[in-house]
């Protein structure tokens, strides 16, 4: 209510110090004696104001800050009571003796008003067995009487005011005798409805008719309704309190006369909206510097939820290291200023949900500086030569360099990055798009870490000819001209600018070849002086400075009859594709030709195929939808689900995936996707196939995160892939020196449950045995299910390594055990 106080709360925990401050409408709150902050952190208004200049109303959120971040709260609305002027009031009618009556009344109202009806001016109950008060402002008479004529009118009532409508008569006239039959008719049937979760949903349906018509309730999915939370108010309409997703659908109102096949159908489609939920959330990371981190969120609700992320409370940006592809943050590249509390929030009409995960930036010591003297060089209109210099510091400790690429124009483009040896200073970059500026830079790795970014460097690609010639467009104003349109060519297959065009047409009976060249900014040309019913063959190409591209096929276009004064001309059409099996065709006529049209006719066919039956199409209609032959086309099956990955060894990684549901007799197999997270390079992606519905991933890198997903082939069918999982590979044998003549070396044992270890061969050599190939093997029994850690003496000069070949055993329960990891 206006002038009331209120109290928004807000606690945050973690470690102090920790302060508060408060959001209104996404904006910084301005405290005021009349507004402000107490002591914990919550909000107070001490008078609510609703004044247009001074309104308190909007969207409040509390911003908690301590010495590691800020998080942002969920939205809390803060709305105050009104009842505003009604919108529909009752209006008089005149009814037969025994029919039915109805009156009806709106008004906006917050919350939304309780209704109530008087009958000259005398408070009507809600309920009788021939009066129903809808929650919706209608009021329903059955078998009305004589004794029901008189005043009508409605009373808005909630926390802010009360209302009363203005007043309706009803006037009741004498029936025939005997009644005429009549078949039954819906007067007020069901409406569409959009209704929160958890609200009430009221369906109305008022019929007529002689005898009464009875009212039923069905769904057009064929699903039994809802008998636990639903109940029939009055003669027939349906109430759903407590209302979820699954009450969602179409539902048909039929009103039917007692013992007869005579009925009549109204339906009405309920929406249900829902308030974000999240059902996969970030989880908080630890990365080197210039590492990647990848964070997920994914909400469900309705509408669709939208993902944003913040960091430190405060939304993130893309740029070229930090991307948002749909639900996932990914940044690459990392740097300091990038530790931080990150939050994802998932927002709809209905409300708002967060999540946290902490991004911790781990720095390493003794990093090598950043690439030096980095040039670029074009060598195609495909290729880049980029060069550079080592780091003046610690280079010796660099194993490898990660090239980093992208488009230097536009916004939110993807940057890609290419790792390399150390053995080199030179990459070539190809298959990039011809006649665009590309920014590169450059990072060092050592086993620890990496260095900085190298200076940026843009170079461009020469221009190419154009790969492909545009698509045509003919349509006719008259007998003798044809009016030739077509689109620009997008940069990837324009190749660069494009600075013409070549136009050539001929009739399809005459070799000769006219030809035509246009500007390249054109996008139509206007043929005049043409033959009256002739086939014209046409084509186009396109060139840019580098010189002209293949000519398009030829296409035909007929020119109208002369004779032909009252045929419309031809439609000039145009083709949107919506998805993968529809296509939506928009059309629109030359000027002059609408005069006395009686419509269209649209014949289609798949390429190689005959030509299609023809559609008839109203005159009035400018739009077609053509679902793409669906008898033939089959929807890919679902991905593999439940996708789940285990560390197996340093080289090998267990893979297991549960199938989608099929006939058992169909034939399925797999095909698995596996590459060293955050690598663009696609060499370094391995394709493996399989029957089964598990894998063994093997010659794997040690100590390296992978990423892994599985598509699912039936039937020549692909099903898209299944969501990535990522996993680590084990560390491989961990060699340490304990003193100058002792190492200690240990592993891992495989988790394979199906495999039971009998023994490790370990082989061992000194540097000169092992330039001979000359091993020394040691075998030790497997039985034990704890990792093993074995004591080696080494004399230096030359000589094999001398095993000790007493074991160490360990309790694996206690940490500080020897060679426990």
């Amino acid at each position: 209510m206006r002038r009331d106080a209120v109290i928004l709360d807000c606690q945050a925990h973690g470690e102090a110090p920790i302060g508060i401050r408060w959001l209104k409408n996404a904006a910084a709150l301005t405290e005021s004696e009349r507004v402000y902050l107490l002591t914990n952190g919550s909000l107070f208004i001490s008078e609510v104001e609703s004044r247009k200049d001074k309104s308190d109303e909007g969207f409040y959120q509390c911003l908690a800050q301590n010495k590691y971040g800020s998080i942002l709260s969920q939205r809390a609305r803060l709305t105050i009571a009104s009842l505003s002027s009604f919108t529909q009031q009752p209006a008089s009618i005149t009814v037969m003796e025994g029919s039915v009556a109805r009156f009806t009344c709106k008004i906006p109202a917050t919350p939304p008003p309780i209704i109530t009806w008087e009958f000259n001016r005398v408070t009507l109950p809600l309920a009788t067995e021939r009066i129903t008060v809808l929650p919706s402002g209608v009021l329903q008479i059955q078998g009305v009487e004589r004794a029901d004529a008189g005043s009508y009118r409605c009373v808005a009532t909630n926390i802010a005011s009360r209302r009363r409508s203005s007043e309706a008569e009803l006037t009741v006239t004498t029936a025939p005798s005997p009644r005429v039959p009549l078949r039954p008719r819906i007067i007020a049937g069901p409406q569409n409805l959009t209704v929160a979760v958890h609200s009430t949903a009221l369906l109305e349906c008022m019929a007529t008719g002689n005898p009464r018509p009875l009212i039923s309730w069905s769904r057009a999915d064929h699903k039994s309704i809802d008998v636990h939370k639903t109940k029939v108010l009055g003669n027939g309409n349906l109430l759903i309190s407590d209302v979820t997703p699954q009450h969602a659908g179409i539902y048909f109102c039929r009103a039917t006369t007692p013992g007869t096949r005579n009925y009549t159908i109204a339906a009405a489609n309920i929406t249900v909206l829902a308030a974000p939920s999240l059902v996969e959330w970030p989880e908080s990371v630890t990365r080197p510097r210039a590492g990647t981190a990848r964070f997920a969120c994914v909400a469900e609700g309705f509408p669709t939820p939208q993902i944003t992320w913040l960091k430190n409370g405060e939304p993130v940006h893309s740029n070229g290291r930090v991307k948002m592809y749909n639900s996932k943050l990914v940044i690459n590249q990392i740097i300091p200023e990038d530790d931080g509390i990150y939050q994802c929030q998932a927002e709809n009409e209905q409300g708002s949900v967060l999540a946290m995960a902490r991004l911790i930036v781990v720095m390493s010591d003794n990093r090598p500086s950043a690439p030096r003297n980095v040039r670029a060089e074009t060598v195609s209109s495909s290729a880049i030569l980029l060069a550079w210099e080592r780091p003046m510091y610690n280079s010796d400790k660099v194993i490898a360099y990660s090239v980093h690429y992208m488009k230097a124009e536009g916004l939110n483009n993807e940057e890609y990055q290419i790792v390399i040896g150390n053995d080199t200073t030179r990459y070539i970059i190809d298959e990039l798009e011809a006649g665009r500026n590309y920014t590169f830079y450059i990072v060092a790795y050592m086993p620890m870490g990496a260095s900085r970014m190298s200076d940026h460097v843009i170079q461009r690609t020469l221009e190419d000819v154009p790969s492909r010639a545009p698509e045509l467009s003919l349509t006719s104003r008259s007998p003798s001209d044809i009016q030739v349109s077509w689109q620009p060519l997008s940069h990837k297959l324009s190749r660069g600018r494009v600075s013409g065009y070549r136009l050539s047409y001929r009739t399809s009976t005459d070799g000769a070849v006219t030809q035509l060249e246009l500007s390249g900014h054109k996008t139509h040309h206007l043929l005049e002086g043409l033959q009256p019913d002739t086939t014209y063959l046409l084509r186009i190409a396109a060139a840019t400075s580098v010189g002209w591209g293949e000519p398009s096929a030829w296409t035909s276009h007929r020119t109208p009859k002369a004779s032909s004064t009252k045929v419309p001309l031809a439609p000039e059409l145009q083709l949107e594709s919506l998805n993968c099996t529809t296509v939506v065709l928009r059309w629109h006529l030359p000027a002059g030709s609408g005069t006395g049209l009686q419509g269209f006719k649209l014949s289609y066919h798949e390429e190689s195929e005959p030509e299609g039956a023809l559609t008839q199409i109203p005159p009035h209609h400018r739009q077609h939808t053509i679902g793409a032959v669906r008898d033939r086309l089959v929807p890919p099956p679902p991905p593999p689900h439940h996708v789940y990955a285990r560390s197996n060894s340093s080289s090998s990684v267990f893979l297991h995936w549960a199938r989608p549901a099929f006939t058992g007799g169909q034939t399925v197999n797999y095909t698995v996707r596996c590459n060293p997270v955050g690598l663009q390079n696609a060499s370094l992606v391995l394709y493996l196939q399989t029957a089964a519905q598990s894998l063994m991933v093997t010659d794997l890198d040690p100590n390296t995160n992978y990423e892994f997903a599985v598509r699912l082939h039936v039937d020549q069918l692909s099903s898209p892939w299944s969501p990535v999982v990522y996993q680590n590979t084990l560390p491989e044998v961990k060699v340490t020196l304990i003193e100058g003549d002792m190492a200690l070396v240990s592993w891992k044992p495989p988790d394979e449950l199906s495999i039971a270890v009998t023994r490790y061969t370990i082989l061992y050599a000194s540097r000169r045995a092992w330039a001979a190939g000359e091993w020394q093997i040691l075998q030790r029994e497997g039985e034990c299910e704890c990792e093993y850690a074995l004591l080696v003496q080494e004399v230096l000069g030359g000589t094999v390594m001398r095993p000790v070949t007493k074991p160490l055993t360990f309790n694996p329960q206690h940490p500080k055990s020897v060679g426990h990891k």
